[in-house]
């Protein structure tokens, strides 16, 4: 595999991320690190996914729009709503595309650290886990807890991670993302049959 450069990134990404969202990406990138630490994953792309994972959150969401339409990215309607969801679809393709990173896994956990998706591979659990529980977060609920778990057994992290997330987002206006709720109704569904199985055994 191609050594990656980790301060080539750095530098470029410096420039297009304000600081307060360049210092939450290096906080993601450093905690991915630890998890793929603990979980048996290669380091440097989990750093590299975590450096990566909000490169096109601070593009103006109209901006984020007329960029999807232009490279035929689809835009669903409830995207469309709520354009700064935009960022993950179209974070993947400018690490595909501006910064070549061909490293599918990294695209794919670009792509679904929102939301997340039913049946994630390592990297996805590991770059959702790390957006939610890197050092500068303080608002969310349960934060000492998720950070424990994260490094316990991160199937349990992400269903807790995603408990939590709709759990906000109910109390809120508005709709929710529906693969949020299908992400929910997977691990809910894989965690509660991890409970028979103890039962049984």
């Amino acid at each position: 595999m191609k050594e990656i450069n980790l301060e080539k990134y750095r530098k470029k990404l410096k420039t297009k991320l304000d600081k307060e969202r360049y210092e939450h990406t290096i906080g993601v990138m450093y905690t991915a690190g630890a998890l793929a630490m603990r979980y048996g994953y290669d380091i440097k792309s989990a750093m590299l996914a975590g450096l990566m994972h909000d490169c096109a959150k601070c593009i103006p969401n109209d901006k984020k729009i007329a960029l999807c339409e232009k490279h035929n990215i689809n835009i669903t309607e409830w995207e469309r709503e709520n354009p700064f969801l935009l960022h993950t679809k179209l974070g993947a393709f400018l690490a595909m595309h501006k910064y070549q990173i061909r490293d599918k896994e990294i695209i794919s956990a670009i792509l679904n650290h929102t939301t997340g998706k039913p049946d994630m591979d390592l990297l996805d659990k590991i770059i959702f886990v790390a957006d939610y529980i890197e050092p500068r977060r303080d608002k969310a609920p349960f934060l000492e807890e998720r950070r424990k778990m994260a490094f316990v057994d991160i199937d349990m992290a992400t269903f807790e991670i995603l408990n939590d997330t709709l759990e906000y987002l109910k109390s809120r206006p508005g709709s929710i993302d529906p693969m949020t709720e299908k992400t929910y109704e997977y691990y809910k569904e894989l965690i509660d049959s991890r409970k028979d199985l103890n039962q049984d055994e």
